[in-house]
């Protein structure tokens, strides 16, 4: 026995699940992502099957380059993924589904890149003060050169810490001490 197709609901439920899509696409901020990007996850995240660019571009009503730009993105994120289907000769996206793995990678990306970044400034400015320290009679300025050295020295132990935590999330030791949610 056939139902009746439930008009009404349906475009609730579709209506439910764009509204979930914005908010996908607000919080990718948070990761340098591009609102359009993140709408690209999500319309592949509540896809229950892998999506051609072709798709893509229909789904949002984008450029085909865009949904090429914004799958790569997300793959050097690892968030999307390719998929085979037998028939298909197109490439086939799917996200992925596992959100604290691609979380850890996207945090472990760019975080080390910032923190070791800042890591190195923070080094030259601290060999900065000790040459002027060594080049100066001026005792005002040399107390605050001091000053200022164990200033970036905390910095310094900061930068060294956040590694150590960048090193947990990245490996999935973080799981470790803060399961996922089941």
């Amino acid at each position: 026995m056939a139902t009746e197709r439930d008009e009404k609901n349906w475009e609730k439920h579709e209506a439910t699940i764009e509204k979930f899509i914005q908010v996908i696409a607000k919080n990718m901020n948070l990761y340098g992502i591009t609102p359009s990007i993140g709408r690209l996850y999500g319309v592949l995240f509540f896809n229950d099957d892998p999506m051609t660019l072709d798709d893509m571009r229909d789904a949002l009503y984008m450029s085909k380059t865009s949904m090429s730009t914004g799958v790569r993105t997300l793959s050097d994120m690892k968030m999307v993924e390719s998929a085979f289907r037998k028939g298909i000769r197109k490439d086939l996206y799917q996200s992925e589904e596992d959100w604290y793995k691609s979380f850890t990678s996207l945090f472990g990306k760019r975080w080390k890149s910032q923190t070791e970044s800042n890591i190195e400034e923070t080094m030259e400015a601290i060999d900065a003060l000790k040459e002027m320290h060594k080049d100066t009679d001026d005792e005002m300025l040399k107390e605050k050169i001091e000053h200022d050295l164990e200033k970036l020295e905390y910095a310094k132990k900061y930068y060294q810490w956040l590694m150590q935590f960048i090193k947990i999330v990245d490996s999935g030791e973080i799981f470790n001490y803060i399961p996922k949610n089941k």
